[in-house]
């Protein structure tokens, strides 16, 4: 919690997150010469501040060219919070990259600002349940009905759905 904000306060966290994202691909492109992780889509977590960066699209194209991975096995992970500071330059910038085949995913859905009115805006693919909403949803009946509704929202919406924090086999079977 404190290592994320510190990177992003001190302009540190443009550096890591190319780093990141450059591993990340090159994982990915050594998982299209294995005929069982060939399949596999890539989640990174992308900061608002490295979302916003002017060189942003141009760091992932090349990024992806460098290492030879697909662009449709490599998803984005956006926070609520990104999705409403300028949405206008986050659609431009979603636009440009899921026209390559990049992904997006709402993650920790539930849990920021919860405007459901950019879900109709935004050209996403998935929604993340946020593991707070995960963690008790076999003993909490509130939970469960937020779980319940994040799924059928995203259903509605034409979404994939992923939940965080899956610890046990109950929770997966429940949801």
């Amino acid at each position: 919690a404190e290592f994320i904000g510190l990177a992003e306060e001190t302009g540190l966290i443009l550096p890591l997150g190319r780093w990141v994202l450059n591993q990340a691909c090159k994982l990915l492109a050594r998982w299209q010469g294995d005929p069982y992780l060939a399949q596999l889509t890539m989640a990174v977590n992308v900061s608002s501040l490295q979302f916003r960066d002017t060189n942003f699209v141009e760091d992932v194209l090349r990024v992806l060219a460098v290492n030879g991975a697909p662009a449709n096995r490599l998803k984005l992970e956006l926070t609520e919070s990104l999705l409403v500071e300028d949405m206008e330059t986050t659609i431009a910038t979603m636009t440009a990259l899921g026209a390559l085949g990049v992904g997006f995913s709402l993650d920790d859905f539930g849990t920021g600002y919860s405007s459901l009115s950019y879900l109709k805006l935004m050209p996403l693919h998935q929604l993340k349940i946020d593991q707070s909403f995960v963690r008790d949803l076999l003993t909490d009946p509130n939970d469960a009905a937020i779980v319940n509704t994040i799924i059928g929202l995203s259903r509605s919406l034409g979404l994939t759905v992923i939940a965080e924090g899956v610890e046990t086999t109950e929770q997966r079977d429940a949801l």
